[in-house]
């Protein structure tokens, strides 16, 4: 039995992607989008496909009046919480492309998710290299305790850090050991120069620009005694990173309850 989608952003970037993939593959159908801007048109034409016999609505209420099994959200920050816990009440499991999340969002959602039974995956970035650079620097830092998160994303990226750098920070803090860099209330000058703090147990320093040129790309920079480690991943200017990894989470994430970050959490 094929997996129903209700698409979310099925306009934007990785949306009309993923309109062309779900199409493609035997085990998932498109039965719902959603795009303000398109609202009214057909999901493949206004992907620049071919008609897909779905209808593009304007909100995700109106697109969950057609049952489903997952929902994909790759919208906006300011909406993808709300899109998540409106497909969690009724009844949806849900994969969250989009970034922007707190930690104290993703607790939210945790509750939500074992309250309905449902699986929540969120991914800061679903591509495999960028899975492995959190793989790989999570392995670094049982070795190297300073390390801080340089995140690059283009000029009119909307939300700070990006999603990839704001998941690896938060993970990072739970696994390194105590920095020697001077601690940034004992510093002078202009502090915010060094970044944002984020993460609990070990917070993780992030600097983040935006500026053109760049798509996404996130690097983490280990220090040790008269040696360093760099470990980057960079975006290319396409969608199609990103699109095998969230067909990979909307296949997987029936398969528990509760939230689960990240695309190796359903790689093994």
């Amino acid at each position: 039995m094929s997996i129903r989608i209700t698409l979310a952003g099925s306009t934007g970037w990785v949306g009309k992607a993923l309109v062309a993939a779900i199409a493609a593959a035997d085990d998932l159908v498109l039965v719902g989008a959603v795009s303000r801007s398109a609202a009214g048109q057909d999901a493949g034409e206004a992907a620049g496909l071919p008609r897909q016999g779905v209808t593009v609505s304007a909100t995700l209420e109106e697109a969950l009046a057609v049952p489903s099994d997952v929902v994909i959200d790759y919208t906006k920050p300011g909406a993808v919480k709300a899109h998540a816990l409106t497909a969690l009440t009724q009844g949806r499991h849900v994969v969250i492309g989009t970034s922007g999340l707190s930690g104290g969002d993703y607790a939210d959602l945790d509750r939500y998710a074992l309250a309905a039974e449902r699986g929540v995956l969120a991914a800061g970035n679903f591509s495999i290299t960028a899975t492995l650079l959190r793989r790989f620097a999570l392995e670094a830092a049982r070795y190297v305790p300073d390390v801080e998160v340089i995140d690059y994303a283009s000029a009119k990226k909307p939300d700070t850090p990006s999603g990839t750098a704001r998941e690896l920070a938060e993970l990072l803090s739970e696994v390194r050991l105590p920095a020697t860099s001077k601690a940034v209330d004992e510093l002078a000058g202009v502090k915010e120069t060094r970044g944002g703090a984020l993460g609990t147990r070990e917070p993780v320093q992030v600097h983040s620009l935006r500026m053109p040129s760049f798509v996404l790309s996130c690097e983490a920079v280990f220090g040790a005694d008269n040696e360093r480690l760099v470990i980057r991943h960079d975006a290319g200017a396409s969608a199609a990173p990103y699109v095998a990894g969230t067909l990979l989470a909307a296949r997987r994430v029936s398969s528990f309850i509760g939230l689960k970050r990240g695309l190796d959490a359903v790689m093994d």
